[in-house]
């Protein structure tokens, strides 16, 4: 079987994988909602949901840095990946003794897309399509909601030392939009997630500092920080999770936008 991934890669099976290696967390919980137990035989050590995989499976070491040695004792039929979270030079390694299917995701379509793909090479269509629709459906509501004629500006910290925020083509940007926030470095050329000095933060003056649970953990010690920055800033901190993670989380994320929406205006 013939599968094409969105780097726009050929992937050939055998059949349907009965030996999986997922090296997102996102995507790892997406197998798990699409009803797949023991077909996952490694997960990375930043695949926390579900749980109990995070204590079961094997642990192949990171994200960007996994263990090759450990993958191979595995014997995968299928490993899957990410463009952005994944490390370039490692994954064509995999894909040189591997069939390796990867996601590329910016928009939410980009998402929809994943999840369809993946429920068809793992023999989940329908139950993929089922969750697609469900996902859709939530955020059809949500767009439905949100008052868009009263933009509020918006900074999204993902990183403390140096100061990151997300910037434009990214799936966080894209998260922020569908709430009806307007990302204050969306245009910053520099990279997609850039760097930022306190004088950048002061001369963007946005309404609202968004500070991600992850990848940098920030807590509530944090907002007297970006306070002494921007005194006139409405600052939150956010569940990361929701805003990147872009598998099955996706049909809890509406709801939890929604919360927050009227938390902040």
């Amino acid at each position: 079987m013939i599968f094409i991934d969105q780097l726009n890669r050929k992937i050939e099976l055998n059949g349907v994988p009965k030996r999986i290696v997922s090296l997102v967390p996102s995507q790892t919980e997406l197998l798990f909602d699409l009803g797949l137990n023991e077909e996952v035989v490694g997960i990375t050590k930043f695949c926390v949901h579900p749980a109990e995989w995070l204590k079961t499976k094997t642990k192949v070491g990171g994200t960007k840095n996994y263990d090759l040695e450990k993958i191979k004792a595995l014997r995968p039929d299928l490993i899957i990946g990410n463009k952005e979270e994944n490390e370039q030079q490692q994954i064509e390694e995999l894909m040189r003794l591997y069939p390796v299917w990867m996601s590329d995701i910016v928009t939410l379509q980009d998402a929809y897309n994943m999840v369809t793909a993946v429920g068809t090479l793992i023999g989940k269509q329908e139950q993929s399509t089922l969750l697609k629709l469900q996902i859709e459906n939530q955020f059809q509501k949500l767009s439905a909601s949100v008052d868009r004629s009263h933009k509020k500006s918006v900074a999204y910290f993902i990183w403390k030392k140096p100061y990151m925020v997300a910037g434009e083509t990214t799936f966080i940007n894209e998260m922020l939009h569908l709430c009806g926030f307007t990302n204050v470095f969306a245009t910053h050329q520099s990279s997609r997630y850039p760097q930022l000095s306190q004088e950048d933060l002061v001369r963007a003056n946005p309404q609202l500092i968004l500070l991600s649970s992850e990848p940098y953990p920030f807590s509530e010690k944090h907002i007297q920080e970006f306070k002494d920055i921007c005194p006139h800033a409405k600052i939150a901190i956010v569940d990361g999770e929701f805003f990147s993670w872009y598998g099955s989380r996706l049909l809890k994320a509406s709801d939890y936008f929604a919360k927050l929406i009227q938390q902040l205006m």
